[in-house]
C-alpha cells in the first residue's frame, strides 16, 4: 500500500530521529549521528553501500529540520549546522516540496513497450490503430520504435492480448498539474511556479526521493521555550492514532501544548457561512459556488484556473476560523495546524494566526521521541465540541451534506457536484465550468481522492481511518 512500505517508514524513522536528537543532552552530535545510526558499518544497505545511503538519510534529515536538497551549497557542512539554523529560525517563511536527487533514480521515461505475451496475430490492430507508424513487426513480433511513439496508447487499447503495458513515472502521472519533470540530468525537478503543494508525489514515490521542509523542529523549540502554544487539530485526525478525540487532546497536553481546539468546530461555523453565501449568490443570479477549505484546490485557482476564482466561496477555511478565535482569545498565544495536509503549509504562510503546521505523521514522531502512549492518556474534554457537520468534513462528499442539512427548507435548491479528487481530467471539467457553464450550483472540490482522510500526511489507512470517522458521527 502507498501509506505503508519501507520507503515511507524510512521517513518517518528519520523523524522521530530528529525529535529524539532535539530532546537528547547532545542534540547537535546527536543530529550529526542520524545517518551513521540508521546505516551503521557493517549493516544492509538499501543502495549500492551504506555510503550513498547515509548521503540520502543526511538530506532527508535536513528536510526533517526544514531545509531544502537546494540549500545545500557545501556537501560538507553538517548536520548541526542546520540543526543550529533552525534554531535560529524565527518565522517560516517558505514552504514547499524538495527532491532528494541522489535519492531519485532516474525513472525511465513514460513510454509504451510490448511484452512477450504478444502473438503477432494476423490482426495486427496495434499497427494499425498507431498514428505515426512506430510500430514495427520483427520476427513476427511487435516493436515500438520510441523516436517516433508520442505516447498516445492507442496500440495498448488495440492489442487483444494485453501485450503492451505503459511504464509511467509515479510522480509525474500523480501530479495533476505537471509541476514534476526530469531536467537535463533525467533527475525529477518541481517547478514551484506550478506547484500546489498536494503532494501526491510525495505519496507515490517509490523511493520516497521527495520531501516536504518540516516545521517539526519550529515546534519543539517553541515548545521548549515555554511559550503559550495552542494545538488545532484537523478533524481527519479521528482513526490516526489509537484512542479516541479526548485522548488525543490529553497527549497533546502531555507534549507540552497549552490547549487543543477541535478544528471540526471551525468547519461548523464554515458551513453557517458558507451556507449563507451560497443562498446570496445564487439568489443574486450566481450560476454556481465552489468550496473553499482544500488549500491545494485554492492553489490550483491562483496558478492554473483564474477563471474559476469569481466563483470561489469567500468563506475562511476551518483551520483559518479556528486560529482566528485562538488568537482573538490569546494573540501572544502560537498556534499549530495538526493535519493531513502539506498544502496547509501555503495557506499558513497567507494567515498571520496560523504560526506553524504540522502533518500526523511529524506529530506521531513526537509522541513516539517522547514515548507518549495515547492509548493510556486520561481523556481531555474539550472546551468546545463540534457538530457531526464540521465532523464530516474529511469524507469527499461531506461538505455538501453538511450544507445540504444546514439549509433546511432550501435544500431542495441544493444541485452538487462533487469533485473527489483532482486530477488533468478534473482540471478541465473545472475549466469547462467556469467558461461554459456548469450542471449544478454548488460545487465541492477535494484534491485528493476520499477526502483529507487520503492526505499525504496520513498514518493510517484511509479505509480504516473512514471507518472510524463513521463510527464518531453516528454518536456525534
Amino acid at each position: 500500500m502507498r501509506y505503508d512500505n519501507q520507503a515511507n517508514r524510512i521517513r518517518k524513522e528519520v523523524l522521530v530521529r530528529v525529535a529524539k536528537a532535539f530532546m537528547s543532552d547532545r542534540p547537535e552530535t546527536a543530529i550529526d549521528r542520524v545517518p551513521l545510526e540508521m546505516r551503521p558499518k557493517g549493516g544492509d544497505a538499501s543502495r549500492c553501500c551504506i555510503y550513498k545511503d547515509r548521503e540520502v538519510l543526511k538530506h532527508r534529515t535536513m528536510a526533517a529540520l526544514g531545509f531544502s536538497v537546494e540549500d545545500e551549497t557545501d556537501e560538507l557542512t553538517p548536520l548541526r549546522d542546520y540543526f543550529d539554523s533552525a534554531l535560529q529560525r524565527e518565522v517560516v517563511k517558505d514552504t514547499g516540496l524538495t527532491v532528494i536527487d541522489i535519492a531519485c533514480t532516474a525513472c525511465l521515461k513514460g513510454s509504451y513497450l510490448v511484452t512477450n505475451a504478444c502473438r503477432g496475430c494476423l490482426g495486427r490492430a496495434c499497427q494499425t490503430n498507431c498514428p505515426k507508424g512506430a510500430i514495427d513487426f520483427v520476427d513476427g513480433l511487435a516493436v515500438i520504435n520510441p523516436e517516433l511513439c508520442v505516447n498516445c496508447g492507442l496500440c495498448l487499447k488495440a492489442c487483444p492480448y494485453n501485450a503492451i503495458v505503459r511504464t509511467p513515472i509515479p510522480c509525474e502521472e500523480s501530479c495533476p498539474v505537471k509541476a514534476i519533470s526530469k531536467d537535463e540530468s533525467g533527475r525529477e525537478v518541481i517547478d514551484q511556479e506550478k506547484c500546489i503543494s498536494c503532494g501526491q508525489c510525495v505519496i507515490v514515490c517509490p523511493f520516497a526521493a521527495i520531501q516536504e521542509r518540516s516545521q517539526m523542529i519550529d515546534v519543539l523549540k517553541t515548545l521548549k521555550d515555554g511559550r503559550k502554544i495552542m494545538a488545532l487539530i484537523a478533524p481527519s485526525i479521528v482513526g490516526q492514532f489509537p484512542g479516541d478525540l479526548e485522548q488525543i487532546a490529553a497527549a497533546l497536553e502531555q507534549l507540552g501544548f497549552a490547549g487543543v481546539e477541535e478544528v471540526a468546530t471551525g468547519a461548523d461555523e464554515t458551513v453557517r457561512l458558507e451556507a449563507a453565501e451560497w443562498k446570496e449568490r445564487t439568489q443574486a443570479g450566481a450560476p454556481f459556488m465552489t468550496t473553499s477549505c482544500c488549500p491545494a484546490y485554492i492553489e490550483v485557482v491562483k496558478k492554473h484556473l483564474p477563471e474559476l476564482a469569481k466563483f470561489v466561496s469567500h468563506t475562511p477555511s476551518p483551520m483559518a476560523i479556528s486560529a482566528r478565535r485562538v488568537k482573538a482569545a490569546d494573540f501572544e498565544a502560537a498556534t499549530v495546524f495538526i493535519g493531513p495536509c502539506m498544502a496547509k503549509r501555503t495557506e499558513a504562510l497567507d494567515n498571520p494566526n496560523v504560526d506553524y503546521v504540522l502533518t500526523f505523521e511529524e506529530l506521531g514522531a513526537m509522541l513516539i521521541a517522547t514515548g507518549i502512549d495515547v492509548q493510556t492518556c486520561a481523556p481531555k474534554a474539550f472546551e468546545h465540541s463540534a457538530q457531526s457537520g464540521g465532523r464530516g468534513f474529511p469524507v469527499s462528499g461531506g461538505v455538501t451534506e453538511a450544507i445540504r442539512a444546514h439549509l433546511g427548507d432550501e435544500a431542495n435548491r441544493l444541485n452538487p457536484v462533487v469533485f473527489n479528487g483532482l486530477d488533468s481530467k478534473s482540471l478541465n471539467r473545472l475549466k469547462m465550468a467556469a467558461t461554459r457553464g456548469c450542471e449544478g450550483n454548488f460545487i465541492e472540490v477535494m484534491c485528493c481522492e476520499g477526502g483529507c482522510q487520503s492526505g499525504p500526511g496520513v498514518l493510517c489507512n484511509p479505509v480504516v481511518a473512514g471507518r472510524k470517522l463513521t463510527e464518531l458521527l453516528a454518536v456525534s
